[in-house]
């Protein structure tokens, strides 16, 4: 860069599409950087230290700057200087928050375009989004700018990304500024903290095996360096002689890899380049949907309370089964945008960029699960657990046996009992009688020492009774004392749920008992890790409202 120092503001300058930009602008030498984001201080990680960041950060050819764009003193002291604003700022997509997104998405944009105006900036591109002109119900295939902005935004943030982005075109030609909108489609790439690695949460679940819808929705998908370099071109447009600027100024332009590709297939080869299994098993999304409105009523409820924003929300389920292609021709012909990065290298480029997200990579659980060592980890959890599937099948036929001669029948116990005994019997004395082989099959004959209960068995159960015996009591001395309310209300809890398993007949019990015991902690073996996270964050959300109820309730006092 040669002459007097020109300088550029890119906001939300941390963020994922922004920080190649930044790394874009420093190495393309147009202009000095001034990075804008919320955190007090930049943060660099060890590749950006010795990359072209750390170095213009260095030697003041960027810098950074915290400022939070709902405070207009604040962006005036940003922008005061500059020759061309960037403005990239936006909370996350994923959090459906009306109140954050109209903050930051509109009435942040309005201080940008203010402070803009009043401090004499000849340029300002707007990153907006594919999203505002989509309504989750209706495909879009090739869609161009002469769609209007949907009557039913998807969200709350593709709402307020529309009213920030006619904000800015309306403000096109104020005091000489010159204003234009960029809509990327999905962007992808080294960096991101959203798409790639849910998919491979996702994965590391067990639900990577499903879709959402037929698998036959259209997308396009647009590679992060592409989206950078989109802004330069629109730089470079509104920059140029009059009659250029003029064409390019005050409009709006979708930016994609012009690659269409099913979104399933995309979402496949992104999966199976990191090791894991592609989808496979397809699920309407008409069958999704009441499930997802009910996750979303939830989180409606506890997320004050810090419940993380769940994946599966109505939004989401209609970006995941909806086709979505745009066309970039106004972007090729008024700003001279071209991808820079064809979809093929960018699809390597990001799963490069993930070692630590790889199938091989992923945390190895040592030593038993907690579902077998819950079973004691011996004949029952592998029966369970389906360890020895030759085993659980032989249990499984026997206890249906059991179920249909015995339980379905309603005989007495004595009945039961009796049947039970000659059914035994039976199997015994035809068992004793046949030779050793039969067919050419060796039959293993049951020892007489079988059926004998050792000395030092005997002497375990009755340990155990009287350990179980002695528990008991101890329970009971520590309630009559009145001071642990803990195990009281542990001990009227059990006590309940007794009742309540008492209340139900020995035949409903072993109806729902069975499936539950053969299915419950195989899937919870498969799935430990989701299901321990699940649980802790229910406990964190439950202790949080505990507080919370807890302080209203204490402050209620003090003020009566």
């Amino acid at each position: 860069m040669s002459g007097e120092e020109r300088w550029c503001v890119v906001t939300g300058g941390r963020g994922f599409a922004a920080r190649h930009l930044v790394e874009m602008l420093i190495q393309y030498d147009l202009f000095s950087v001034r990075i804008a984001d919320l955190e007090p201080q930049i943060t660099l990680s060890t590749e950006e230290q010795n990359g072209a960041l750390g170095h213009a950060l260095k030697s003041g050819r960027a810098n950074y700057v915290s400022a939070d764009l709902r405070d207009k003193p604040q962006v005036l002291k940003v922008i005061e200087g500059a020759e061309v604003v960037f403005h990239m700022a936006a909370p996350n997509s994923s959090v459906n928050s009306q109140q954050l997104h109209y903050s930051v998405n509109v009435q942040g944009t309005k201080n940008v375009i203010d402070a803009c105006v009043e401090l004499k900036v000849k340029r300002l591109i707007y990153t907006s989004s594919a999203s505002v002109v989509f309504d989750g119900i209706h495909g879009i295939i090739n869609g161009d700018e002469s769609l209007p902005y949907t009557d039913k935004p998807l969200d709350s943030y593709s709402a307020t990304k529309a009213e920030g982005e006619a904000a800015i075109l309306k403000a096109n030609g104020t005091n000489g500024l010159l204003t234009c909108s960029l809509r990327p489609s999905s962007i992808f790439g080294p960096g991101d903290r959203l798409f790639v690695p849910s998919l491979v949460a996702a994965a590391r679940a067990g639900k990577s095996k499903f879709m959402i819808g037929d698998g036959n929705n259209i997308y396009d998908f647009t590679y992060v360096e592409n989206v950078a370099h989109a802004h330069i071109c629109a730089d470079r447009a509104l920059a140029s002689e009059q009659e250029v600027a003029e064409k390019a100024a005050g409009q709006a332009y979708f930016i994609t890899n012009m690659e269409p590709i099913k979104f399933w297939e995309f979402t496949s080869l992104i999966l199976e380049g990191l090791g894991y299994e592609r989808p496979r098993i397809k699920i309407p999304a008409f069958a999704v949907m009441p499930i997802a409105q009910v996750i979303e009523w939830i989180y409606k409820i506890f997320g004050p309370y810090g419940m993380k924003v769940p994946q599966l929300i109505p939004s989401r389920i209609r970006l995941l089964s909806c086709s979505r292609s745009f066309n970039c021709s106004k972007a090729k012909d008024r700003l001279g945008y071209a991808p820079i990065v064809p979809l093929e290298e960018g699809l390597k480029r990001t799963l490069e960029s993930y070692p630590h997200l790889r199938a091989e990579n992923q945390p190895k659980r040592e030593g038993p699960s907690k579902a077998s060592i819950c079973l004691g980890s011996g004949k029952v959890a592998d029966t369970l657990l389906w360890k020895d599937k030759k085993q659980t099948l032989i249990t499984l036929l026997v206890l249906v046996a059991i179920y249909y001669n015995f339980i379905a029948s309603q005989s007495t116990i004595v009945t039961a009992a009796s049947k039970l005994l000659l059914v035994v019997s039976v199997f015994l004395f035809i068992h004793g009688n046949l030779p050793e082989k039969v067919f050419g099959y060796t039959i293993e004959k049951i020892p007489m020492s079988y059926f004998n209960l050792s000395e030092e068995r005997s002497h375990q159960t009755a340990l155990s009774v009287a350990s179980s015996w002695n528990a008991a009591v101890n329970v009971l001395k520590s309630l009559c004392k009145g001071n642990d309310w803990s195990l009281f209300f542990q001990v009227v809890i059990s006590l309940l749920i007794l009742s309540f398993l008492g209340a139900i007949s020995f035949q409903t019990l072993f109806i729902i008992g069975l499936p539950v015991a053969f299915a419950a902690f195989y899937l919870y073996e498969k799935n430990e890790q989701a299901i321990d996270s699940m649980f802790l964050e229910a406990l964190s959300l439950g202790c949080k409202m505990k507080s919370d109820i807890t302080k209203k309730v204490l402050g209620s006092k003090k003020k009566d």
